[in-house]
């Protein structure tokens, strides 16, 4: 498959179209605040939809209706990582031209019931497929009413439990990371694994997939350590000499709690591979001596860069993380309504095996409903990450 600018969509053995996703990375579209996009967008303010309290904002004017139910606000606050979402939203529209959809954006207000209103008013003026949510508890109520009126979600949420047929999840989901490093150690020589983790819902998914892919492996877990938030060195302590002298220790520890976690590693002299997942590509984890050669999994760096280069370019402001997800999820919309005719969104076209490009690497959508995505093994060296094993550019048998 070529690099990350064309995606194509297979059905069956047959090529039915490649279309180009511009901006998926440094060759795409370049747009700023002096430079209009080739196909401007102007954001449309739109009246209340009914049952809905909040104005919606139509973007592009595509004969295809497509729904956004986005944070923009949280507890009667403008949402920062909801606009960042939004604004990568636009930027995907006028990317793919903005004549193949509209775009019609809601508030849920990061609140279920704000999901639950603002997918009834979508479905109502006409949505063909939902983008979003980003929360667990609010996909599940969006999944719910799009289910019924026979319309699918592309979701944002990390909770695989919230995925289902027709509820697909475009995230960088824990699984994904675990089954990747776990992988990655196994075919490196790693033998014996121990595993040293927080007591947080990050931790439990975590735990769970990583003794599941150790079975798998039939690799040995020689111990199992938990602590509470904030006792890292009372985890190390539960580890015992057995766990401190295994070839690699894994470690789901989101960034904030890594400080206090190297410390307690410098001070017990740890000398194992230490492992982690996609939240460690973070400047303030790749800064930490004691985790300098620490190997994590995560999409490959360049797709984001080159994405928020461009966003910093047309918002003065650098994208949330997770902005590739509503540029990717918009991107592929669009596509898909200019090439795919009425079987656009299909289940058949929505999960074809061959996946497609974005932002951040390969992905596509399982049948049951969460991704697989290529990613990568990165290395922390000299305060930042180096590419140890490239993520894959297509799936096998795609």
């Amino acid at each position: 498959m070529a690099p990350a600018k064309v995606f194509r969509v297979r059905l069956g053995a047959a090529l039915l179209a490649s279309m180009w996703l511009a901006g998926c990375n440094s060759t795409g579209v370049g747009l700023s605040n002096d430079i209009p996009s080739s196909a401007p967008v102007s954001p449309v303010q739109t009246a209340p939809l009914p049952g809905v309290s909040a104005v919606g904002e139509n973007l592009g004017s595509g004969p295809v209706r497509v729904g956004a139910i986005l944070p923009l606000t949280q507890g009667g606050a403008p949402s920062a990582i909801g606009q960042s979402l939004r604004n990568a939203a636009q930027m995907a529209i006028e990317d793919s031209g903005s004549n193949d959809i509209t775009l019609m954006i809601l508030d849920d207000h990061s609140t279920p019931d704000g999901a639950s209103q603002a997918a009834q008013a979508e479905l109502a003026a006409g949505a063909e497929i939902i983008v979003g949510p980003l929360f667990a508890a609010n996909v599940r109520e969006v999944g719910k009413l799009a289910k019924a009126a026979n319309r699918p979600v592309i979701a944002l949420s990390t909770d695989s439990t919230v995925a289902s047929s027709g509820v697909y999840l475009l995230s960088f989901l824990i699984e994904s990371y675990v089954d990747k490093i776990v992988d990655f150690a196994v075919s490196r020589g790693k033998k014996t694994f121990a595993v040293l983790a927080p007591n947080s819902d990050y931790a439990n998914v975590a735990v769970a997939e990583f003794q599941a892919e150790a079975a798998k492996l039939n690799v040995n877990v020689v111990a199992v350590a938990r602590y509470a938030p904030g006792q890292a060195a009372s985890g190390i302590q539960q580890l015992g000499p057995a766990g401190l002298q295994a070839d690699a220790i894994f470690i789901p520890e989101q960034a904030e709690g890594m400080m206090q976690m190297a410390s307690a590693l410098s001070t017990a002299g740890v000398k194992a591979q230490i492992l982690g997942t996609g939240v460690w590509n973070d400047p303030r984890v790749l800064r930490l001596s004691a985790l300098q050669g620490a190997w994590f999994s995560a999409p490959e760096n360049s797709g984001f860069n080159s994405f928020g280069a461009k966003y910093k370019a047309k918002f003065n402001s650098d994208p949330a993380r997770l902005a590739t997800l509503t540029y990717d999820a918009v991107s592929l919309v669009a596509a898909l309504a200019r090439t795919q005719g009425d079987r656009r969104y299909s289940a058949q076209v929505l999960t074809n095996p061959a996946g497609f490009n974005g932002s951040d690497g390969v992905f596509r959508f399982r049948t049951d409903g969460p991704n697989e995505r290529g990613l990568a093994v990165l290395q922390i060296n000299n305060n930042g990450a180096s590419v140890l094993s490239p993520a894959p550019r297509s799936f096998a048998g795609g």
